[in-house]
């Protein structure tokens, strides 16, 4: 504005220059990944690839998709990251919304048993040995059931609700004859959209991304999720062994520039998905995201 001060002038400049950093260090690998994806791996290593693609090859892709592995982990994740999803919100909402209300019994206790898995688990052999007991092994419930949900989750949740459902509209509604039931699906969860999309993509992203957990609780390769799949494609020998594409070069030197290229194909294909989802989330996510930071 021509009213500004020269001081006001700076601060401006200095709040763009450091926005305009910032974006270059995010969308900086983003583009390098892409690029290096489709260039001659050669290019990448001697660094004459730093930025745009050079000769350009889709080998690392092809490699990558001849590997049928692939659609059975896209088809497990797509299951175990929706079913999860579903019944993380399944559970968090309604208990987040009754931690809420001050009519609850006992809540204080209730929140101090949440607050304490915070600071304290069982560990990993106790937890496997529980799965084992529930026969859960090389099931989809091992990676979906053990952290369905999380205290973060439910506290932050709890928040949203006391901070952004006013006591005199649920006041209202039971005056007008309503249930708990009838406010909690009609009332409070189409108010809750932003808490509901910010929630699910936490949950679907830690669910998509799963890898330790499918490690350890899964040894069947038909229930491998995608990670686990690309953790195989990565390791050279299965790419020369399993892969058409790459079994075919004859070279190490070859063989190792085809895995330099599957490990940034590999990169995408994991990763494409969710970015594809976000900006349909993105009008909530960025609302959800400052749940409880600002108190009216």
């Amino acid at each position: 504005m021509k009213n500004q001060s020269l001081s006001d002038k700076s601060f401006d400049i200095s709040n763009k220059l450091f926005v305009f950093i910032i974006t270059a260090i995010i969308i900086y690998p983003v583009i390098f990944v892409i690029s290096a994806s489709i260039s001659d791996p050669a290019k990448v290593s001697s660094g004459e690839m730093w930025l745009w693609p050079v000769d350009i090859t889709f080998e690392g892709f092809k490699a990558v998709f001849q590997n049928e592995a692939i659609w059975t982990g896209y088809k497990n994740t797509i299951i175990y990251t929706t079913v999860g999803t579903l019944f993380h919100l399944i559970i968090l909402l309604p208990c987040a919304y009754a931690l809420s209300r001050k009519e609850l019994i006992g809540k204080k206790i209730l929140l101090w048993f949440i607050l304490f898995t915070m600071l304290f688990n069982g560990g990993l052999i106790p937890t496997y040995l529980v799965i084992k007991s529930l026969g859960m092994v090389d099931t989809m419930w091992a990676i979906v059931i053990p952290d369905v949900v999380g205290a973060w989750s439910i506290l932050v949740a709890r928040t949203f609700f006391e901070s952004s459902i006013p006591d005199q509209l649920v006041e209202a509604a039971k005056i007008d004859g309503a249930s708990d039931f009838y406010i909690f699906g009609k009332i409070v969860l189409p108010l809750a959209l932003p808490l509901i999309a910010v929630m699910a993509l936490f949950h679907a992203v830690s669910l998509w991304n799963q890898y330790f957990t499918a490690l350890i609780y899964l040894s069947d390769a038909d229930m491998f999720p995608l990670q686990l799949v690309l953790r195989e494609i990565l390791i050279v020998n299965e790419i020369g062994g399993d892969m058409g594409g790459a079994g075919v070069v004859e070279s190490l030197v070859a063989q190792v520039e085809t895995a330099a290229l599957v490990k940034y194909a590999v990169i995408i294909v994991s990763a494409l998905p969710l970015l594809i989802v976000y900006p349909f989330l993105q009008r909530y996510f960025v609302k959800g995201v400052l749940i409880g930071s600002v108190k009216e």
